[in-house]
């Protein structure tokens, strides 16, 4: 390991051997995982060159730009404006939160049937081996869940840095006005966490960047209704992953070089699986870094995966925000009009999501839909009955998978998704 980089994260504060083993386990799940596939598209490469170098070259950069006067805000959320950090000369990061760590620490804060993205959160913490988190001049957390809301009460104890954003629960005019009175009080904190003052300029170059990123994202989400399937789902994930990390523009430019390519492997009717390969929507909860499991063990089944109904899916990048507006006032209008499209699962009640898990199906020309639920995350748990019921209406089979980070079931989980494999067959 690059000598500057372990420098960098004694700076930082990191536990040096912890994060050696946490770095050793992910190097080794990568290779195992994403590696191991075969005829991926070449500029995947990239994205193997982002997660070699996403603790350590990426950490380098966010930690120059502190250098030049810049801000670093880390989010948990898609919740959280991108436009709005990058409006006010800050540059927004995702947090580690998808894998086990240092849950004997963790348990001392948060009961044992805590959501386990929750108690992964801390875990990072605790365990001082997310570099991500130690280079944030602000945290941004926000009231989704229930188990969120108070589990921020004990992150306050652990961190002098911690911006609490409010949430709506319910799709309506106040719930409305509430996400809009919280995106100009964030507004506020970031204009006085940089010292820089957001204006129409500001706010539309912010907007037109994000844009572009999920755009291209999108771009290569509607290039996956192809048969046969351009690109596994394990790679599509990978790329949604790194949304959340890599640098806006760079990201976008990656992106839109591997839906090129993915086009002319659509033309020549080139897949990574054979035409007439069941073809799986996943559905539910969020997958960060380095929670891989459930699309590994479909994609090792017999099936590909065509689409995440997810935050870090179509979920976070299918709506735009316009750019239209000639005040600040009615950009920040439309940006929360955009926000308020996203259909998580704490939203009551939440017709709009189960419509468009159908839709997705549908368009995605998928054999079969897993719905996937993180053990004691209670509103995508309550919701994986009725998205079951409304699929079954469309006569769509589904799947209901609920698990964890770790690997104790992945016997028992893999025997499943192959049986339902197997009924979804042609």
């Amino acid at each position: 390991m690059n000598n500057e980089y372990v420098s960098m994260w004694k700076d930082l504060g990191l536990n040096l051997e912890a994060h050696d083993a946490l770095l050793s386990v992910l190097g080794n799940a990568y290779k195992d995982i994403f590696l191991a596939q075969k005829n991926r598209p070449e500029g995947m490469g990239y994205f193997d060159f982002v997660m070699s170098e996403v603790h350590g070259l990426r950490i380098k950069e966010l930690l120059d730009e502190k250098l030049q006067g810049r801000k670093i805000i880390g989010s948990y959320c898609v919740f959280v404006p991108e436009e709005i950090a990058l409006a006010a000369n800050a540059t927004l990061v995702g947090l580690c939160s998808g894998a086990d760590f240092a849950m004997e620490e963790v348990e001392r804060y948060l009961p044992r049937n805590t959501c386990a993205l929750i108690k992964s959160s801390f875990g990072f913490k605790l365990g001082k081996v997310c570099p991500y988190l130690e280079s944030a001049d602000m945290i941004v957390g926000e009231n989704t869940c229930d188990g969120k809301k108070k589990a921020y009460e004990s992150l306050g104890s652990l961190v002098d840095n911690l911006y609490i954003m409010d949430l709506p629960q319910m799709k309506s005019d106040q719930g409305r006005d509430l996400l809009r009175h919280e995106y100009n009080r964030f507004k506020n904190a970031v204009e006085e966490l940089t010292g820089v003052a957001i204006t129409t300029a500001s706010l539309k170059e912010a907007i037109k960047t994000v844009n572009a990123k999920r755009s291209a994202l999108h771009r290569l989400s509607m290039l996956r209704k192809a048969e046969p399937v351009p690109i596994s789902g394990l790679d599509a994930l990978l790329a949604n992953q790194v949304f959340f990390y890599d640098n806006p523009a760079r990201f976008t430019e990656a992106v839109n070089k591997i839906c090129d390519e993915v086009e002319n492997r659509i033309e020549k009717k080139q897949g990574i699986a054979l035409e007439k390969t069941p073809r799986i929507l996943l559905s539910g909860c969020p997958m960060a870094v380095p929670n891989w499991k459930l699309p590994w063990i479909i994609e090792t089944s017999g099936a590909v995966i065509v689409g995440e109904e997810s935050c870090v899916g179509e979920r976070g990048v299918r709506n735009l925000t316009k750019d239209s507006g000639t005040t600040v006032d009615e950009l920040m209008d439309a940006i929360t009009d955009r926000y308020f499209k996203v259909d998580c699962a704490i939203f009551t009640p939440n017709e709009d999501r189960l419509e468009h898990i159908v839709d997705m199906a549908k368009t995605y020309k998928a054999d079969g839909v897993i719905h996937y639920c993180l053990q004691f995350c209670h509103p995508y748990i309550m919701e994986s009955i009725p998205v079951e019921k409304a699929l079954e209406e469309k006569n769509i089979p589904c799947l209901r998978i609920e698990t964890d980070y770790g690997m104790e079931d992945v016997g028992q989980v893999k025997t499943r998704v192959e049986a339902f494999i197997e009924l979804i067959k042609d």
